[in-house]
């Protein structure tokens, strides 16, 4: 049966199981639905963020990208580490969860390679969330940015073709959109988009790409922003320092605001928009440490097959945030990166597991409390464990490492 519970573990795809975050009422987050499409019968499924108060707030509008496989099978997205920023200098957040999406109601539009329609078809959910929030007591319907990561980036700069009350700039994060379907030649088509797109651009943006972006390296980044600017665009583009692993995931990480701040803030400056902390939101509390272990004593780590100890060493390989999550079955999973890394590795964990699963390490540190097992013990625990002869272990099968940010195609 364990045995069984480790190979489901390691052919689970990373958005198989969904975790859904809890709400931070630290900053007022809460679910809205957002009236779009036609004749407004689809509902975007859209994650509000603000300051204690009546307002009004300047607003932020955050777009995600697309993830692969089918977008409903998309967890609700949040940015949590950008708006939480956000929220400091005082504004409210909005994070549309666009038609097709997660729990959005309607049908995600695929125009294939045509990079050009893809944007503009995205751009008109943004559209439907900045008329939404003009009409909210809350907001400041004069100062208003708007920013994107992926495809959302993408749909971010289309969205500046229109003429739009109230929106001061334009912020555009590691933007495209990647096809590799046969006869795609998605790069040259990105290119296209965004020339079309600056040739109606009535808005300054900001562009900001990684050295290390998997998906739109600096070549292509250079080319997107060149055709834009040529056609009469206007838009600053920072080339970042690689960042971790894959820049692509910058906006997901607890450590992203250290590399996209700066140039943020001194852009929002010179669009007229506030950039001072007004309040101070404490960081999510953390699991407390224990003297259960050191962290690379994988001798002492419970519950684990020989499978699962290679496993844990390789998960102390990975970047901060992180987590191990294991159960009294054998079970394991881990997460790296990206929001709630303890959640995501235990919802994982505990959807393939008989038994409950607990968190035993988070970032540099283990966090167990339990009662330390000695060698018959574990010799018991794990006589019923064989290993799994798959190519990858279970923990990299079923870990995230950058979140629900990184869109391929």
């Amino acid at each position: 049966m364990i045995a069984a519970v480790l190979a489901a573990l390691a052919m689970l795809p990373c958005s198989a199981v969904q975790h859904e975050l809890q709400l931070d009422h630290r900053m007022n987050e809460h679910i809205v639905q957002v009236p779009a499409g036609a004749e407004h019968r689809a509902m975007l499924e859209t994650t509000v963020f603000r300051p204690n108060g009546p307002g009004p707030f300047p607003l932020i509008v955050i777009n995600h990208g697309k993830e692969p496989g089918r977008p409903s099978l998309q967890a609700r997205d949040r940015f949590y580490h950008m708006a939480r920023a956000f929220v400091k200098r005082g504004y409210a957040v909005m994070v549309p969860m666009r038609q097709g999406f997660a729990n959005s109601t309607g049908r995600y539009r695929d125009h294939g390679c045509n990079m050009t329609a893809n944007g503009y078809t995205q751009a008109d959910d943004i559209a439907s969330t900045l008329a939404y929030a003009r009409r909210q007591p809350w907001v400041d319907a004069q100062r208003i940015v708007v920013a994107g990561q992926s495809y959302g980036g993408l749909a971010t700069i289309a969205l500046g073709a229109r003429e739009l009350q109230g929106v001061r700039g334009l912020i555009n994060f590691a933007g495209g959109l990647r096809d590799d379907s046969n006869r795609c030649a998605w790069r040259s088509a990105l290119v296209t988009a965004f020339a079309d797109y600056g040739a109606k651009a009535t808005l300054p943006s900001l562009w900001i790409y990684g050295a290390n972006d998997s998906l739109f390296g600096p070549a292509l980044a250079q080319r997107m922003h060149a055709a834009f600017e040529q056609a009469g665009g206007r838009g600053r583009l920072v080339e970042l320092a690689a960042f971790k692993r894959d820049s692509h995931g910058m906006l997901a990480s607890r450590d992203g605001e250290k590399a996209w701040l700066a140039d943020t803030l001194q852009f929002l400056q010179q669009v007229g928009m506030p950039t001072e902390v007004l309040h101070e939101v404490p960081p999510p509390p953390s699991p407390t440490r224990t003297d259960y272990a050191r962290i690379d004593d994988i001798d002492a780590v419970p519950f684990l097959s020989e499978n699962g100890r290679r496993a844990y060493q390789e998960y102390l390989g990975k970047m901060t945030p992180r987590a191990f999550a294991l159960s009294p079955s054998g079970a394991w999973t881990w997460a790296e990166e990206g929001e709630d890394p303890d959640g995501r590795a235990l919802a994982t964990c505990t959807a393939k597991s008989t038994e409950p699963c607990r968190l035993y390490s988070v970032d540099d540190y283990v966090v167990w409390s339990g009662e330390r097992l000695d060698q018959a013990e574990k010799a018991a625990v794990t006589a019923a464990v064989t290993p799994v002869p798959t190519p990858d272990t279970a923990g990299s099968a079923a870990s995230t490492s950058i979140g629900g940010n990184k869109a391929t195609h």
